[in-house]
């Protein structure tokens, strides 16, 4: 893996693009993608490191950034990352989904090149080949606004990255052979922080964060777990909520707050209290076990250990969902705050736009040929040797895959599954309605790429038409993660204008990798440069396109 490769990777994807985005910057970044011991929850295992680091290196950008990343792969197996909750607006070539990108073989490296187009907020990077997510690999990607565009508070003293969320002593390949066996992988080990678990009156422990009394502090706090919703509270201190997945929110005050798989937010946390030790504690939601851990909070020149009293969790069962329902609806997109660009985030009135196509999705699990999967309307999703997006742009589709199979409803009554690739055709700039119509016991958390979408309800029950009147129509969060507690429906509206192929999958690894997921085809009818980027020269080729000539380009 010559450098000299990577370079040139580089700098010809900067040539390709300069025309076109010449006044934003480049970031670039070498990424080494390597094994190494890990030990989250204190027991010793092979982890995932980039750079040598768990967590990954945080990427620190600015809206319209162009990010180059060249990854070198000294794994044994075959890696992907993507880049959750980035857009990739025209560009699912980047998108690091195995329906969108072959892999990065061992021994070789890939230069992602991608821009952070019209966006702000807290995302955060993982593989998404196999079960490597549960061993490491991931790391936050914070987009700060343009020096011009006001954000709607005062500039925090400092910044502090947070990823937490359950964690299995068992690496992913043995958590791999577990799924491929067809059996479950059960419930988690316990719950880390920044690749950490401390209990209370650890004296050991590392502080997180060291605060000045009376400053504001911005924490970023994203869910990278596999399977439990997390609470997460600071001792002694209340949390204002002031960005939630890449939108600036009305400015509400917590003192805890649920965080879903894959989700990420950022609170301000001032530093008012008496000069001493605190803990941040993260606890499991909705399971039958709960599994805690804690990170030292430290005050400057502060005296005095942490309390070994801890703020207690919400309640649980159904009292704690309809509590955490509540929580979600207090959540209110900012509409007087500037969004990336100048205009104010309510400028864009989504709840008088006619819906064109609505689309209800019912996750399943059944058993098939004696092994567990995971399903969306009838339909469990397996990868492709050639990834999808390939396959449709060199016209050979039809020898991959077939267009919807998935129905825009789910069939009542039948818990069957198939299991095929799963591409649903979408028309370019429609406006559609997702309906998540959870009928299981577990809560899931959905996901969309190359999209945020308005999350306009969370409600108990089963959806109906009716149900639309109890819409947010007009400050609804603008994100990319929807919860769905258990019997229970979320509704979420888009606009269908990226040009690409773009997942739609559960965020609980196990559902994911055993088919919870789909893919929609969004391609625009003018094959234009002006929906949707060439595909890029140094753009990996597998499967049956590997070799082929080149269709002809967009113009």
């Amino acid at each position: 893996m010559a450098s000299s490769r990577s370079l040139f990777s580089a700098a010809l994807f900067v040539c390709m693009l300069a025309g076109a985005v010449a006044e934003d910057p480049y970031l670039f970044f070498d990424w080494k993608v390597t094994y190494g011991t890990i030990a989250p929850l204190g027991v010793p295992q092979q982890g995932i490191l980039i750079n040598g680091e768990f967590p990954g290196p945080i990427i620190n950008c600015t809206s319209n950034n162009n990010i180059v990343v060249n990854v070198f792969n000294y794994l044994d197996e075959p890696l992907l990352l993507t880049w959750g909750g980035i857009q990739q607006r025209k560009n699912s070539w980047q998108d690091g989904t195995p329906g969108t990108m072959c892999p990065i073989l061992p021994g070789t490296n890939y230069t992602y090149k991608f821009q952070v187009k019209d966006q702000i907020g807290s995302y955060i990077y993982f593989p998404t080949t196999g079960l490597q997510r549960a061993s490491g690999g991931m790391g936050m990607l914070q987009v700060h606004s343009r020096e011009l565009i006001p954000v709607p508070f005062d500039m925090p003293a400092d910044e502090f990255a947070v990823l937490l969320g359950d964690w299995y002593n068992k690496g992913h390949k043995t958590l791999k052979k577990i799924l491929d066996s067809g059996r479950s992988i059960g419930k988690p080990d316990g719950i880390q922080i920044n690749g950490k678990s401390s209990k209370v009156g650890d004296v050991a422990a590392q502080p997180l964060a060291v605060m000045e009394p009376g400053k504001t502090y911005r924490y970023r706090v994203c869910h990278v777990g596999m399977k439990l919703s997390v609470n997460f509270r600071f001792q002694g201190h209340t949390m204002k909520l002031v960005e939630l997945e890449g939108s600036h929110t009305v400015q509400n005050v917590y003192d805890s707050l649920d965080l879903h798989v894959g989700q990420c937010l950022s609170v301000l946390v001032t530093a008012n209290q008496a000069p001493k030790d605190y803990y941040l504690v993260a606890s499991s939601r909705f399971s039958k076990q709960v599994m805690s851990s804690v990170a030292v909070i430290k005050y400057k020149n502060g005296n005095g250990a942490a309390s070994t009293v801890i703020p207690p969790p919400p309640a649980e069962n159904r009292v704690g969902i309809a509590w955490s329902m509540n929580q979600f609806r207090s959540f209110r997109w900012n509409l007087t705050a500037s969004a990336a660009r100048p205009n104010p985030q309510g400028s864009y009135h989504y709840g008088k736009i006619n819906i064109t196509r609505t689309i209800k999705i019912a996750n399943t699990h059944a058993v098939v040929d004696g092994k567990l999967r995971f399903g969306i309307n009838g339909i469990s999703h397996v990868n492709t040797e050639t990834p999808l997006k390939l396959a449709e742009y060199f016209g050979l589709g039809d020898k991959v895959f077939t267009y919807n199979l998935m129905k825009d409803e789910p069939t009542e009554g039948d818990n069957k599954l198939v299991v095929a690739p799963s591409v649903v055709n979408a028309t370019f700039r429609n406006f559609v309605e997702i309906i998540f119509e959870n009928r299981e016991k577990t809560i899931q958390t959905w996901h969309l790429d190359g999209y945020s979408f308005f999350a306009v309800a969370v409600e108990p029950g089963r959806w109906s038409p009716e149900k639309r009147k109890t819409y947010n129509l007009l400050d609804a969060v603008s994100r990319h993660t929807i919860q769905v507690y258990p019997n229970s429906w979320s509704a979420v509206m888009t606009t269908l204008d990226n040009a690409g192929m773009w997942n739609l999958r559960s965020d609980m690894l196990e559902r994911t990798y055993l088919g919870q997921q789909f893919y929609f085809s969004v391609l625009s009818p003018e094959n234009s440069l002006r929906d949707e980027y060439n595909i890029f020269p140094t753009q990996q080729l597998c499967g049956i396109v590997s070799g082929l000539p080149m269709p002809a380009p967009y113009h």
